[in-house]
């Protein structure tokens, strides 16, 4: 079932590469609070899942937003909630701030 939404997906290198060309994406992190705590990418907006739907309008609909959480599972269910609020570019982390921790900075704390 998970692979239907691959189409949401986008790799920790290719976000990488979009900030070092100058787009400027927002970076959703879903996670709790405690979570965000713990790590989180500089300049993300932290918006837990939980609360996503009440605070959608804080985004805008027609920005990238790529969506991202530790593993990368709760970021799908976020592009899908954005998805039926009218974003049209939005993109799920794969592997998640894990991913990213071991794939392009490790100095983002893994826990």
């Amino acid at each position: 079932m998970r692979d239907h939404f691959l189409e949401f997906e986008i790799s920790p290198e290719l976000v990488h590469e979009m900030i070092e060309a100058g787009e400027d994406p927002i970076l959703l992190d879903v996670r709790e609070d405690w979570e965000w705590e713990q790590a989180h990418l500089e300049g993300a907006i932290h918006i837990p899942l939980t609360e996503l739907e009440a605070r959608v309008e804080e985004l805008d609909p027609r920005s990238e937003v790529i969506v991202y959480c530790h593993h990368g599972d709760r970021s799908v269910d976020g592009c899908l909630r954005l998805w039926e609020h009218g974003f049209r570019k939005v993109r799920s982390l794969t592997g998640g701030i894990e991913a990213w921790s071991e794939l392009i900075d490790p100095t983002v704390p893994r826990y």
